[in-house]
């Protein structure tokens, strides 16, 4: 588990626009992701939040780059469970590249709040539900409203 050397973040991000985009896949553990970027979207003033749905992970890069023509910061929320085949190893490298991608060809950032997990526990273990370990949900978008916050200063 990570989460050691955390940095505690807190901004003000009233006025920002942003967008979350979702994965469908993993119910349960979705609705814990969400759950925490809307937390952490509340406790930093941020009052337009739209969320987008899409059917997996791997579509998070073109929903985020559409979304980014319209939004100061989007978080970008999925999950894969790795199983027996290599498919785990695309899907995690093609959303990873292509949130990175997006957020540096426009500018705009993107929390990334993809957990890559070997096993549902640890999925589990990082949603942000009772009992959970670590919130990375709420993590992803205290990133990127932080983020947004910074680079107006730039």
């Amino acid at each position: 588990m990570s989460g050691a050397g955390a940095p505690t973040l807190t901004v003000d991000g009233t006025g920002l626009r942003v967008t979350v985009v979702a994965a469908s896949w993993h119910t349960t553990v979705m609705d814990g992701l969400l759950a925490g970027a809307h937390r952490a979207l509340a406790d930093a003033n941020v009052t337009d939040v739209r969320v987008v749905r899409v059917p997996g992970t791997f579509e998070l890069p073109v929903a985020a780059a559409v979304a980014a023509r319209t939004s100061d910061a989007v978080v970008a929320l999925g999950v894969v469970i790795r199983g027996g085949t290599p498919h785990f190893e695309y899907v995690c490298q093609g959303a990873t590249l292509g949130l990175t991608d997006v957020a540096v060809r426009t500018g705009v950032p993107v929390g990334f709040g993809v957990l890559t997990c070997d096993d549902e526990q640890q999925a589990l273990d990082r949603a942000g539900l009772e009992g959970s370990r670590e919130d990375k949900g709420a993590e992803a978008a205290e990133a990127a409203v932080a983020t947004a916050v910074t680079l107006r200063s730039l």
